[in-house]
């Protein structure tokens, strides 16, 4: 028999994404709890479990003799404003600060709205796990050994190409590097196209981890204004290039983290043209271009690129596991360079993984994953920010992802997400101060809210103690 608390949860889901995409508005009547229960063949006590969920999640309310409506209205709070940023590059010093955050944020107990991490719930960790038995048995060479020369895998290679067409495309097999994980990929790129001391362009706010690759590699950061809809300004970097002091740009076009806007594609044609005649390298992040959350998928920097100057890269983290440490660079004219980085930093990437990957994405099992995925992400940030919306203060400023599963909140120039951080973790919720999305430490009123875990009234009361924190 199905676990009964995964039953009720997947119909609270389903209700819930009902409700925050606007199919039904406030004041509507929701489907009888017969009905319900008939329909999804499930005991009245489960549906009107899910609905209690509801309630407390504060999308729905229960009238005597009538039934359950809807309560809650989409969160309609402003965007976070373009901050404007310095105009000299930085060394970087966050990694000390950031890893105290990342290591508090797991503590038991404490709500995991820290760290940007799916939930397991929603990831596909049978098939996996039955394709990783399969894969040993039909193909035991694999174990046999490693190999610093050959690090590719070309069943997984073929797959990426195949997949390419609808990023960039479609890409030439010769330009595909494989590392373990996305991280491994920009780290590689960097030193590929970069000496200590250079300066590579960020976003602002920057994804904190990109911050830590240039401080670990001694390089500077150059904060670039950037827009919670639509990206990097492009202007603020053609300044930025103009005198050939800027060696890289180390950037994420697509649900950018921690913003989640998507740059049009004129931006990224534009970017892509004039990095190429300034011979600026570029560093495309697409780890979150399949989580969009419109109709079609949006395009890449790459597919921009007639110089091969973009290196893309990405990984299955976000989507299939993050304990899968499978990225991947296309790397254009630098793969040379990548590919040495590469081989002498940690030689191939797991091939029993590589294998266990290609299979999946084979089987047509990704994209039918991906569906549910993009809805499940939608629903659960459209859930935080409804939350948001409903406990933080008043003048409290939140974005509106176009993707991904993250959400950055501006508060009050009075407050002070760093020096809070302590108080939050005692009460039992974490979350990554704004200051560590700034080389310059800029940021120390806005923090980000992961919402990678399904909208759980335990999530719910987290944010709200959150909320009373921020207002204190």
């Amino acid at each position: 028999m199905e676990n009964e608390l995964l039953r009720y949860e997947r119909l609270a889901e389903d209700l819930s994404g009902i409700i925050v995409t606007g199919n039904l508005r406030p004041g509507e009547r929701l489907p009888s709890v017969r009905r319900l229960s008939r329909e999804r063949r499930l005991s009245v006590s489960t549906v009107l479990q899910a609905l209690r969920q509801l309630e407390d999640r504060g999308l729905v309310e229960a009238r005597p003799q009538s039934g359950y409506f809807v309560r809650h209205a989409p969160a309609r709070l402003a965007q976070p404003n373009v901050r404007s940023t310095p105009e000299e590059a930085v060394p970087v010093d966050v990694s000390q600060r950031l890893m105290r955050v990342l290591q508090t944020g797991i503590k038991p107990g404490v709500a995991p709205l820290g760290a940007a991490l799916p939930s397991s719930t929603l990831l596909p960790l049978a098939a996996l796990q039955r394709l990783y038995g399969g894969v040993v048995r039909r193909h035991p060479q694999l174990l046999e050994g490693g190999s610093h020369i050959n690090i590719d895998e070309a069943a997984l290679v073929r797959q990426l190409v195949l997949r390419s067409v609808g990023w960039a495309g479609p890409l030439a097999a010769r330009e595909f590097v494989i590392t373990n994980s996305c991280t491994e990929a920009l780290a590689v790129c960097l030193r590929a196209v970069t000496s200590p001391g250079d300066t590579v362009a960020v976003e602002s706010p920057a994804y904190y981890l990109m911050l830590q690759l240039l401080e670990i590699l001694g390089l500077k950061a150059l904060e670039i204004p950037t827009d919670p809809r639509t990206g990097v300004s492009i202007e603020a970097l053609d300044l930025a290039t103009r005198e050939g002091q800027v060696a890289a740009c180390l950037l994420v076009p697509n649900a950018s983290n921690p913003l989640g806007s998507i740059m049009p594609d004129e931006h990224k044609q534009r970017l892509a043209r004039l990095t190429a005649e300034r011979g600026v390298a570029v560093i495309e992040d697409d780890i979150y271009g399949d989580l969009y959350f419109g109709d079609t998928p949006p395009r890449t920097i790459k597919a921009f690129d007639k110089a091969g100057n973009v290196m893309l890269c990405s990984s299955f983290s976000k989507c299939l596991s993050p304990a899968l440490r499978i990225g991947f660079v296309a790397a254009g004219r630098y793969r040379r360079q990548v590919a040495l980085q590469k081989t002498v930093t940690s030689g191939g990437t797991n091939p029993v993984t590589q294998q266990v990957l290609a299979e999946y994405l084979e089987s047509g099992s990704y994209d039918r994953h991906m569906r549910g995925l993009r809805r499940a992400y939608a629903h659960q940030v459209e859930a935080m920010r409804a939350a948001v919306a409903r406990h933080f203060p008043p003048a409290t400023r939140i974005t509106q992802p176009q993707g991904g599963f993250v959400l950055w909140v501006e508060l009050p120039e009075k407050v002070d997400t760093t020096a809070l951080y302590d108080r939050a973790i005692a009460a039992g919720v974490a979350y990554v101060p704004g200051e560590l999305f700034s080389a310059s430490g800029m940021y120390r009123n806005c923090l980000r809210l992961n919402c990678g875990n399904p909208h759980t009234p335990e999530i719910e009361d987290a944010v709200r103690r959150l909320g009373a924190l921020m207002a204190s």
